[in-house]
């Protein structure tokens, strides 16, 4: 229902990677939905991804819009289009995105001053620090948005702003994060993903952004109190900031479209995906799907298709990127003959929010993105957990140890974006095998008995 804040003007600006600008999204619809006006600042590319979405939005009389800016690619170096993260092949070129998206900030600053009526707030992602300058320029607040939930931002903090790192000497050591209720081991590589040894070509950056942090009015996250009190409370205090809580933001989407289509468009028809989960047994299925950026190489995925078809459990498997030497082997092997009548392919993206609140979706394999493992526990969906690199890790232990909701796959070592093919098979068809059983027979009332407290 919509409030009396109609003179309210939020300006948002999201970061160019789909974990980050889904969320985002639906923050805007919640502000729309309670009567406030609401601009999303972002590219071309990334405009189209989200065009149907605020379409129907618009249709539903709620005051949103987008404008568009573009990026300098060429003036960094990235080619034409190359406007969001997965879009990029590899990680070495992720400063250059972020290089390019801080020279927006004149055109931004130009382009809110013509804004009517005037923006009351800027909610902008926390690694986008020069929208700062901007809030100043305009005498209004500046607030931080961060991808993950509160309890990774609190180990983040940890890692980053106190010595914990400095005496582990090995990166395959673990070691327990001192300073939280909860025994969270960690290794130097996997805590190091946002922090410490791992970040020292980027201390610079990390600086500037804990400037622009502590000068930020405050911090929104997607979760809610009721999942991790403590840790809500706990990063305020560390980060001397009200934290508003307002997830699971997934659940502001009621349209079937927009659930359907909420980041993007995949090739399969969405009924299609559906009518095949509806002639499964209840909570029968795995639904695997490891994110946007993650690009598995050929023989990762060949693993991770024996080790679900050894489970002889029902599955929907979301394969985002297939290579042409893996699509010769499922055709080879005759794999999705032999799986038809109970395993199902999507490739490119996935429905994620519909398939995981499904009556037959009984286990999800996660890469541990922080969207996808609030989108499971929203749905009541316990987890298979398998990150990989950034703030994954952290996201795991926060699921398997804090949570007691999930079953660890056994991966240890982070991945780099864009280079997994060097890294190989990091998880076996037989890990694959044990962990669906785990979580799907013998696990299955132990993990999903603390949900019974969240729901």
């Amino acid at each position: 229902m919509a409030s009396h804040h109609t003179h309210l003007h939020f300006v948002l600006f999201p970061l160019m990677t789909q974990g980050h600008m889904i969320p985002m999204f639906d923050i805007a619809r919640l502000l729309a939905e309670r009567g406030s006006m609401v601009t999303i600042i972002t590219t071309p590319v990334n405009a189209s991804r989200f065009k149907p979405v605020i379409d129907r939005a618009i249709n539903d009389q709620l005051k949103i819009q987008i404008l568009e800016l573009q990026l300098p690619l060429t003036q960094v170096g990235l080619p034409e289009g190359c406007e969001n993260f997965d879009l990029i092949q590899s990680a070495q070129l992720f400063p250059k995105l972020f290089e390019a998206a801080s020279m927006l900030e004149e055109p931004a600053k130009n382009m809110l001053q013509g804004l009517t009526p005037p923006p009351s707030c800027i909610i902008s992602d926390n690694l986008f620090s020069w929208t700062n300058s901007i809030a100043r320029n305009l005498s209004i607040p500046r607030l931080a948005f961060h991808g993950p939930g509160c309890f990774t931002c609190l180990c983040i903090h940890i890692s980053i702003y106190t010595n914990v790192l400095d005496d582990i000497a090995s990166d395959s050591e673990y070691f327990v994060l001192p300073g939280i209720p909860d025994r969270i081991e960690l290794t130097q590589l996997q805590a190091s993903s946002w922090g410490g040894k791992g970040l020292e070509e980027a201390k610079a950056f990390v600086e500037v952004i804990k400037k622009a942090e502590q000068d930020a009015s405050g911090i929104v996250v997607n979760s809610f109190l009721e999942l991790e009190p403590y840790y809500v409370e706990e990063l305020a205090k560390v980060k001397d900031k009200k934290v508003w809580c307002i997830g699971p933001v997934s659940l502001c989407n009621k349209n079937l479209l927009d659930i359907a289509e909420r980041g993007s468009k995949g090739p399969i028809n969405k009924y299609d995906c559906l009518k095949w989960l509806d002639s499964m047994e209840t909570e029968s299925v795995v639904f695997a799907c490891l994110g946007s950026l993650a690009r598995v190489c050929t023989e990762q995925n060949i693993d991770l298709g024996l080790g679900l078809e050894s489970s002889n459990k029902p599955f929907l498997w979301c394969v985002r990127h297939a290579t042409e030497e893996f699509e010769r082997w499922l055709l080879n092997e005759g794999y999705e003959e032999r799986v038809k009548d109970r395993g199902l392919i999507i490739r490119g993206w996935a429905p994620q929010v519909l398939i995981l609140s499904h009556r037959a979706v009984g286990g999800f394999i996660t890469h541990c993105g922080w969207n996808s493992i609030l989108e499971g526990v929203s749905a009541g969906v316990p987890m298979v957990t398998w990150p990989h690199f950034a703030d994954q890790f952290i996201n795991e232990r926060f699921i398997v140890d804090v949570l007691k909701i999930g079953v660890k796959i056994g991966m240890e070592i982070p991945v780099v974006v864009g280079e997994q093919d060097k890294f190989g098979v990091m998880v076996n068809k037989e890990d694959i095998k044990r962990s669906v059983e785990d979580l799907m027979d013998k696990g299955k009332e132990v993990v999903r008995m603390p949900f019974s407290s969240l729901h």
